[in-house]
C-alpha cells in the first residue's frame, strides 16, 4: 500500500475509534491487528465464492437430496453420487457421460436447470464422467462425407442443420472435418436423440465420434460463448 494511502487510513481508524491518544507503539499494535482481521476477511470470502463455472450433481429429482458440486473435468463420478436425477449448470457448457473415462451416452448440457434427467434428454440416471468445455467466441465450420476416408460427396457448413437428409441429401455421415468451433451430432432430425460431441479435427469414421450408426439426423453448434 503506498505510503500516503497507508497514513490516510490509519489516521481513520484512530478518528472513529474516538479514543483519548495512545503511544505510538500501541498504535502500531491496532494497525497489525486490523490488517491481520481485513485479510482474513477476505480469504473467508474468496473460499465461499463459487467457481464462475460449475456443475452440480443431485441424486434425486428437482434438485432434492445428496448433491455434488464439479468445477473441473472429473473422469469417475461414482465416490460422489450413486445416481444422478437432476443437475443445475453455471458458466459454460458441460458434456456428461454414461460411463466413467468419458464413454457410453452423451449429454450436452448449457448453463440452466435440469430437474429431471429428461430435460437433458437422457436415457437414464446414470452419470459416471464429466467434461467442461470453455467459452468459445470464434467461427463454426465442418465439412461432412458420406462414405469413411473424408471420401464420397461432402459438403460445408458454417451454420445449424435440423434436418440432414433435406440439405445434404443423405442420411449417413461416414466421416467429417471439423475445421472450427465445436459441434454436437443428433441421432433424429430437430436435435432429438443420442448426441455426440465433435471438436476440431478428423474423423475418418462415425466411431471416431463413438457412434456406431451412421445415421445423422441433425447438428448444430456448441455456442458457449458468455
Amino acid at each position: 500500500m503506498p505510503g500516503d494511502l497507508l497514513t490516510e487510513w490509519m489516521e481513520r481508524m484512530i478518528s472513529q475509534r474516538n479514543t483519548v491518544p495512545r503511544s505510538a507503539a500501541a498504535m502500531g499494535g491496532s494497525f497489525w491487528q486490523a490488517l491481520s482481521e481485513r485479510t482474513a476477511f477476505s480469504e473467508r470470502v474468496l473460499r465461499s465464492t463459487p467457481p464462475t463455472h460449475q456443475i452440480i450433481f443431485y441424486e434425486g429429482r428437482n434438485f432434492q437430496g445428496r448433491s455434488w458440486e464439479c468445477s473441473s473435468d472429473c473422469m469417475d463420478t461414482f465416490r460422489h453420487f450413486n445416481c444422478c436425477n437432476s443437475i443445475r449448470v453455471m458458466g459454460s457448457h458441460w458434456v456428461t457421460y454414461e460411463k466413467p473415462h468419458y464413454m457410453g451416452y452423451q449429454y450436452i448440457l448449457g448453463p440452466g436447470e435440469y430437474p429431471d434427467y429428461h430435460s437433458w434428454m437422457g436415457f437414464n440416471n446414470c452419470i459416471r464422467s464429466c467434461q467442461m468445455f470453455s467459452p468459445y467466441r470464434g467461427s463454426y465450420r465442418m465439412r461432412i462425407y458420406n462414405r469413411p476416408d473424408m471420401f464420397g460427396q461432402s459438403m460445408e457448413f458454417m451454420d445449424d442443420c435440423p434436418n440432414v437428409y433435406d440439405r445434404f441429401h443423405y442420411r449417413d455421415i461416414y466421416s467429417c472435418n471439423i475445421l472450427e468451433g465445436y459441434w454436437i451430432f443428433y441421432e433424429h432430425p430437430n436435435y432429438r436423440g443420442r448426441q455426440y460431441i465433435l471438436r476440431p479435427g478428423e474423423y475418418r469414421a462415425c466411431g471416431d465420434w463413438g457412434c456406431h450408426n451412421p445415421i445423422v439426423g441433425s447438428f448444430r453448434r456448441m455456442r458457449t460463448a458468455v
